[in-house]
């Protein structure tokens, strides 16, 4: 009887922390059409080129992307900016190289060869200027999310007022889409905070569209060549398939029924 009540007591106990847990969970994530879901997916070369540029006018100040080289922007598959595009890009950036002959470092135009330039020498730099939170490195930002895609875009959309009794700390934010709800970065999209050279309205939805786009470029930029190989796999498997089928049909129609 006893281990009974204790069991009991047990079970009212967990579901009481799930209820709990419930009800602070993050709403449903927004939805929208990714071109680069699906079997036949492919990134739209537009949207690319428009995350670069949330990225480099907006992000960048705070997030880095230490697995991204300049060069990668023109390779198939990915923004494919012209060559000519790509080094006018690299060259935008200033990196620290050396020691030279003279045993000192010194800085120089950035290279096609080079990863992208890091807003902070360290983590603690990064750390110092955001308030103690460390802004994470968006190379792969998108697989090490839960809910990926849907996650980010939702969240650079999510932010609102905090609700009737809740308290956030200076420097903390309400988002419904954060786990947990409260973060420390602050919006970073407004209307119009970037001019697209290409005419496309920079709403606060456009602009996180075309930034998670890019961001999923980052973390999967062989994506494309990855759907081909599925399809030609699946086209290779359905005539193996059909070839079995008619061999073993020829087999078998030699072999004479018993009576």
């Amino acid at each position: 009887m006893k281990n009974f009540i204790k069991l009991s007591s047990i079970l009212i106990l967990i579901c009481f922390t799930t209820a709990q847990s419930n009800s602070a969970e993050t709403a449903k994530f927004l939805k929208t059409d990714w071109s680069f879901k699906g079997v036949f997916g492919k990134f739209d070369r537009g949207s690319l080129q428009r995350g670069y540029q949330v990225y480099t006018e907006v992000c960048s100040s705070c997030h880095s992307m230490k697995y991204l080289s300049y060069r990668n922007l023109g390779e198939k598959g990915g923004p494919e900016f012209s060559e000519a595009e790509v080094k006018a890009i690299a060259a935008s950036f200033i990196v620290i190289d050396g020691p030279n002959a003279d045993g000192e470092m010194f800085e120089r135009p950035a290279k096609l060869s080079d990863k992208f330039v890091k807003p902070y020498e360290n983590i603690k730099a990064a750390e110092a200027a955001n308030g103690g939170a460390y802004p994470p490195d968006m190379s792969v930002l998108v697989k090490a999310r839960g809910g990926g895609v849907d996650y980010i875009y939702s969240l650079l959309q999510g932010y609102e007022n905090a609700p009737d009794g809740m308290t956030l700390d200076e420097g903390v934010h309400y988002n419904k889409y954060m786990y947990g709800n409260k973060i420390k970065m602050a919006s970073p999209l407004s209307e119009g905070i970037v001019e697209y050279g290409d005419g496309t309205e920079a709403t606060v939805e456009q602009m996180s569209k075309d930034v998670t786009t890019f961001l999923m470029w980052a973390a999967e930029p062989h994506l494309e060549s990855r759907h081909q190989m599925g399809f030609k796999a699946i086209i290779y498997l359905i005539i193996l398939t059909i070839l079995v089928y008619l061999s073993m049909k020829k087999i078998w129609s030699r072999i004479e029924p018993e009576v």
